[in-house]
């Protein structure tokens, strides 16, 4: 259930895609037919006019040619070139040179843009009874241009508003799931800190009465699980506030958690060997007791990776001489793997591979090496039937 809240999730991200892509491909469609229409209709708005020149040009007089060309031709908003039946210019305006301009270079310029004008739209040729007097060149509007710009502009704020949606939304699911495990922790070890108070009264009460040696072995061991339960409560209750970071030597950090577990491995029924490797004595600022914690997860999920007969799980430790962090920690062991698909969700709040379980062991581990320790913890190699190993950076 947990791995299908995943891929529910993984949906509902591609139907916002497909949203917004169905609303940009809608947007193209639609400029694409106004732009069309407004091609349309400034072309036979200019084959009126030249059809208007062209009956003007039959005139004795050249005013009226004039008076059509100066005076309605050129007072449009489209880029036009007037040129004679060779394709030389003859005059032009709404083009990036000046209409006064008579140069050779300029009228190269215009010759050039006539060759672009001739690729997006057919020139109109200017006729007088059957002969061609000139072509009128001519380009897409101001309007025009501006209409062609807006789908993209459309996908900039489609985009910015699906980006902005998603982290907004990842922001909120993120401080709920914090406010939820930070309050779950808290009351968890407010509720077990009041039965273990009393649990260990009555471990005094029985040392008092019952003197033979087999009760006294008995009752050592139930006050060590106290005070591990102890631990485990400090440790909870920890989660949400800042935690003071002290200069602790990693090695026996580390010697604990391994001590612990080799104490526990017969529970397991597993034949499990647990080394360590040190370069060096190291001291780094730590929380000793939520630190531990991250050690232990990492450890006990390499156990029940162990699916073999005879398992191992490795520590090495060792200090870095480039980047930001000096020092690693990698716990590798030689388990069943993690699957490629799995990678990307394994530290994330709830989910688990395990049939038993709440999936928050590593999430925790994740939040208590970068939020408390300014540290990073990432899997650093993994192969399925091979091993795992996750690395710590300090």
């Amino acid at each position: 259930m947990k791995i299908n809240l995943y891929k529910l999730k993984g949906r509902f991200k591609g139907l916002l895609f497909i949203i917004a892509l169905a609303i940009i491909v809608a947007l193209f469609f639609y400029n694409y037919r106004i732009v069309s229409q407004l091609r349309a209709e400034s072309r036979q708005v200019l084959l009126f006019y030249a059809q208007l020149y062209a009956s003007a040009a039959s005139a004795e007089s050249s005013s009226s040619l004039n008076f059509i060309f100066d005076q309605i031709i050129l007072r449009t908003n489209f880029p036009i070139v007037l040129a004679d039946p060779d394709g030389n210019p003859n005059a032009w305006k709404g083009i990036d040179v000046d209409p006064d301009d008579r140069s050779e270079k300029a009228v190269a310029r215009v010759k050039d843009m006539v060759k672009v004008m001739k690729k997006e739209a057919d020139p109109i040729p200017l006729k007088y009874e059957e002969y061609v007097i000139g072509y009128l060149y001519y380009g897409d509007s101001k309007l025009i241009r501006q209409l062609q710009l807006l789908p993209y502009v459309g996908i900039v704020g489609v985009t910015l508003f699906v980006l902005v949606g998603f982290l907004g939304f990842r922001s909120i699911q993120r401080s709920e799931q914090q406010f939820i495990w930070v309050g779950l922790s808290k009351e968890t070890a407010h509720q077990i800190g009041t039965p273990l108070s009393s649990i260990m009264g009555w471990v005094e009460i029985l040392k008092d009465k019952l003197k033979d040696e087999a009760a006294q072995k008995t009752l050592a061991e139930m006050e060590k699980d106290v005070e591990r339960l102890n631990k485990v409560t400090a440790r909870f209750s920890q989660i949400g506030s800042s935690a003071a970071l002290k200069e602790t030597q990693l090695n026996s950090v580390i010697d604990d958690v391994v001590k612990y577990f080799r104490q526990r491995l017969p529970q397991w029924g597993k034949k499990v060997d647990i080394v360590h490797n040190f370069d060096a004595e190291i001291k780094v600022p730590l929380n000793r007791e939520l630190f531990e914690w991250v050690l232990e997860n990492l450890v006990k999920n390499a156990l029940d990776a162990i699916e073999k007969d005879a398992g191992r799980i490795e520590i090495n430790m060792g200090e870095m001489r480039n980047g930001r962090h000096r020092v690693y920690i990698d716990i590798s062991d030689n388990g069943r793997g993690i699957e490629s698909a799995n990678k990307k969700n394994i530290f994330k709040p709830g989910f688990s591979t395990k049939k038993r379980g709440w999936g928050l062991g590593l999430s925790l581990a994740t939040r208590i090496v970068e939020d408390y320790h300014g540290g990073k913890l990432f899997v650093k190699e993994t192969r399925l039937s091979r091993g795992t190993t996750f690395r710590i950076l300090l």
